[in-house]
């Protein structure tokens, strides 16, 4: 915010053709506020922004336990109003989702190399949760992709999903412990900004480096392979497929080619006509209930086709004590919880966010991690992985039109029916046909319109998204992620050390200043050199701005003839929001340069922080002077110039 200001003065400013009278205000420093209240207002912006406290502000006391309350527990909010007509709609689609979300859940507990009741499992008991504590209408959460496969990779890096299956788990878990306590951590200490960190340019690469990866990992099913790499890279995986052709199975990928194509074909459709959403969310069920009569009846594993086998039946067994928080793999646990909880909550969020924006209503992320967090750390104990948030599956729930978060309570039944009764229907199940699933699912994470507008629009992030995207799928999902975040926080610290500097013009006839690079119109001042700063001023740039001013002057110098001689030096500094001691430095520095050269350095619209500690520090009232410093560059102008002309008149009067 801007200086409050007082009208101090009126100059005239002359030319050949308009006489301009321009009033010049004085620039003063902003009320006084103590470093107590200081450090109150920068935490609140910083993590209260939405300021959620104010809610409570003049109400009374069973009012605000009851506002308390719902913002614990957003069910609260709805559930009271909630009436029939709501809960078919909830019904429609809560059974939708159902029969993407039980196909979905084997397959992805797959790609995380873990048992396939698993998955079912993570789609049973984290809805519960998430209806109790989330706060968006449309997310329908469950296993995802990207996280599936983070946490297989990662844990299968130090210890065998199949000679050491049980540790294996136990590790599942636990990460999955953690990543819970640190998605909540998160929404507590409303550190969500942390996220912010991966940008879409990142998303965008990983993800689409991730679908490559993921499905070509289900060549191994969709050819029948039995040795296949556990190796993520595109090289590993394509030398072990052509590696073992000799194990490759026509029967396996006759019917693996045949349902990827009907799940294709279904999804195109569902892109075309968005109406006929349904066709999408049940081809994957249908798929299953027909390859695995198709499998059974031809005794399929008597012709290579590889099945799922028995699966346990019964609800979600208790899993606490399988929590591991010693001994030589708390630390692998602890980082994969971390990575697999971060993409689980960036995908969560967006999704989210996104849904939120289509009907209109406010989602609050730092509830939503919270929401998340929990339902993961209370999954763990219950034999589930990490789950979040699902595109595919939030989307169909969208689509079938589901008004609350109910339609997760009554998928969370239907998985429970399939669990008590209906596992030994899934026994024979092919491998090919939940690798069709699979690919099916990831393929839509490849944006290319996407990918093709970040192009036109900057094409440095464009250079991040091919760097995570070939990272991803050449090195490895992990380092793939940290090359590209690691490029984005060089652009940001290049942005910070190397701050944009223009130098401005005036616009012919009027008091408007802009940059002489940008609008040809602009003219330079003579005697003057007007420069814009355009970023905060602190320790990480100001040995660039200084050698980058005194190029400028230099320059200015270089040019000048008998009627331009350089003798003001204007800093605009409307974009300069903060400084710090340094930066202050950077100003006595300019001012004892410029004296030397018998060159005046005027300040134009300093902003309340920036003219606070410039004052401060200026205790002999050297380089911040009253007469030196304007609320525009047109009121500075103008002053100086009509100074500049009654000191002529006066010394060829006194001539």
């Amino acid at each position: 915010m801007d200086e409050p200001s007082t009208s101090t003065s009126s100059n005239v400013m002359h030319s050949d053709f308009v006489e301009i009278t321009i009033d010049v205000h004085q620039v003063v420093p902003p009320p006084h506020v103590s470093t107590l209240q200081r450090i109150k207002i920068k935490l609140k912006e910083t993590f209260f922004p939405d300021d959620p406290i104010r809610q409570f502000k003049g109400k009374t006391l069973n009012t605000k336990l009851i506002l308390g309350a719902q913002y614990f527990f957003p069910i609260l909010q709805w559930l009271p109003n909630y009436s029939f007509n709501l809960f078919k709609s909830d019904l429609v689609a809560g059974l939708t989702i159902a029969s993407l979300a039980i196909p979905q859940g084997i397959s992805y507990a797959k790609l995380a190399t873990l048992p396939p009741i698993i998955g079912l499992y993570s789609s049973f008991v984290p809805p519960l949760v998430y209806v109790v504590l989330g706060s968006s209408k449309d997310l329908a959460v469950g296993p995802v992709s990207i996280a599936s496969l983070v946490m297989g990779f990662m844990i299968a890096e130090e210890v065998s999903p199949t000679t050491q299956s049980d540790l294996f788990i136990q590790l599942a878990f636990t990460s999955t412990f953690f990543a819970g306590i640190f998605q909540a951590t998160l929404g507590i200490l409303r550190l969500g900004f942390i996220i912010d960190f991966l940008s879409k340019a990142i998303l965008l690469g990983f993800t689409a480096g991730a679908a490559v990866i993921v499905s070509l990992q289900q060549l191994k099913a969709l050819l029948g392979i039995t040795h296949f790499t556990k190796k993520m890279a595109i090289i590993p995986v394509m030398c072990s497929v052509f590696d073992n052709i000799h194990e490759w199975s026509w029967e396996t990928i006759v019917m693996g080619a045949s349902f990827l194509g009907i799940l294709l074909i279904a999804r195109q459709i569902s892109i075309r006509k968005p109406q006929l959403f349904w066709v999408s969310a049940g081809a994957p069920l249908a798929c299953v209930i027909i390859s695995t009569i198709l499998t059974f009846v031809i005794k399929g594993q008597k012709h290579s086709i590889s099945i799922v086998g028995k699966l346990q039946q019964g609800i979600n067994p208790a899993s606490a004590d399988m929590l591991l928080f010693s001994g030589d793999y708390l630390g692998l646990t602890i980082k994969t919880g971390i990575v697999s909880g971060i993409l689980a909550l960036t995908e969560g969020i967006a999704v989210g966010r996104t849904f939120a924006t289509l009907r209109n209503y406010k989602l609050d992320g730092n509830k939503e991690m919270m929401a998340i967090g929990f339902m993961n750390v209370v999954g763990s104990t219950t034999s589930c992985y990490v789950t979040t948030g699902s595109f595919s599956r939030s989307a169909v729930n969208h689509n079938a039109g589901a008004k609350t978060a109910m339609s997760n309570l009554v998928m969370a039944v239907t998985v429970m029916v399939t669990l008590l009764f209906l596992m030994p229907l899934f026994r024979f199940t092919p491998n090919a046909v939940l690798g069709a699933i699979i690919i099916t699912a990831v393929v839509g994470l490849i944006d290319i319109p996407a990918a093709l507008l970040i192009w036109k629009l900057d094409k440095f992030d464009f250079i991040v998204l091919l760097t995570a995207f070939l990272g991803v799928i050449f090195i490895s999902v992990q380092y793939g992620l940290a090359l590209a975040v690691g490029l984005s926080i060089f652009r940001i610290l290049m942005q910070i050390t190397r701050p944009k500097t223009a130098m401005l013009g005036n616009i012919p006839a009027t008091t408007i200043y802009r940059n002489i690079h940008h609008y040809k119109e602009a003219t330079r001042v003579p005697g003057f050199l007007i420069l814009s700063i355009e970023a905060p001023i602190n320790f990480a740039n100001i040995t660039y701005l200084h050698e980058r001013m005194l190029r400028w002057i230099e320059e200015e110098e270089d040019t000048k003839t008998e009627n331009s001689c350089l003798q003001y030096v204007i800093l605009e500094m409307s974009a300069v929001s903060s400084i710090d001691t340094s930066g202050v430095s950077l100003f006595k520095e300019l001012k004892v340069a410029l004296e030397i050269k018998g060159v005046e350095l005027i300040l134009v619209n300093p902003l309340a922080e920036v003219i606070e500690k410039l004052k401060k520090a200026d205790e002999d009232n050297d380089f911040v002077r009253p007469d030196y410093l304007f609320l525009t560059v047109g009121e500075a102008v103008a002053a100086l110039s009509s100074a500049r002309k009654r000191q002529s008149q006066t010394i060829e009067e006194i001539e």
